[in-house]
Order: structure tokens, then C-alpha cells, then sequence
């Protein structure tokens, strides 16, 4: 999570002005999309709320907010397969994230390198 030379903001170079352009919920969160930097895989989708942001940028490694558990986790915590975060980036209306990473094992919970391993329409 290094400077840009091209003038393009990276993670971990993040301004205040940058988090201040970010639209949470109403409940605080935001989505996340997670994608295998190297290989372009969409690995995930998970939320985070502005403290799974902040600890992401601090340790270089993603964390989300667990809906479900309502508490912040770090992904591959117990696993062993967490995601050191390349690059965060967030869309045109800075109502979602984009965590580009380099995975260190499965992303899914079931042993599948991604959640998007089953097809709907072909």
C-alpha cells in the first residue's frame, strides 16, 4: 500500500478529504467487494463500517464488520487465510469499496477459493 508516482491515491496514503468523500448506510456500513489483485478473481463480498476501514489501512490486512455476529472480524483469523490489502479503492458515488489484495488461502467458508463459485444463469 505504497504512493502512486501517477498521482493516484493509494491505500495507505489515504487523506482525511478521501475518507470524508465516503457515503455509509444508515446502519454505518458500507460494501466491500474483494479481489485477488494478482489475478483479477472476484474473491468476496463483506461490509465494513468505518472502524473495519480504519483497521484495514493501520495493519495492511482486510477486516469487515459481521452482520450476522455484529462484530468486527479479521478475515483469516482463525483460518489462517487472511487478504494483505494492495490497494483500496471506492466507486463514483463513494458508497462502496474496493479491496484489491493478495489472498493467503481460500476466501469462502466452505474451502472454495471464491464465494462466487456457484452460477445462476450461463
Amino acid at each position: 500500500m505504497k504512493g502512486s508516482a501517477s498521482g493516484e491515491e493509494k491505500a495507505g496514503t489515504a487523506k482525511t478529504s478521501n475518507l470524508a468523500d465516503l457515503h455509509w448506510d444508515d446502519r454505518g456500513l458500507m460494501p466491500a467487494i474483494v479481489q485477488d489483485a494478482r489475478t483479477g478473481q472476484v474473491l468476496m463480498l463483506a461490509y465494513m463500517n468505518c472502524e473495519a476501514l480504519e483497521r484495514s489501512i493501520s495493519t495492511g490486512e482486510a477486516h469487515f464488520w459481521s452482520r450476522s455476529r455484529s462484530e468486527l472480524w479479521h478475515k483469516g483469523a482463525t483460518s489462517g487465510n487472511t487478504q494483505r490489502i494492495v490497494e483500496i479503492r471506492y466507486d463514483c458515488d463513494g458508497d462502496a469499496l474496493l479491496l484489491l489484495v493478495e489472498p493467503r488461502g481460500p476466501a469462502c467458508h466452505t474451502g472454495q477459493q471464491s464465494c462466487f463459485y456457484r452460477c445462476l444463469v450461463k
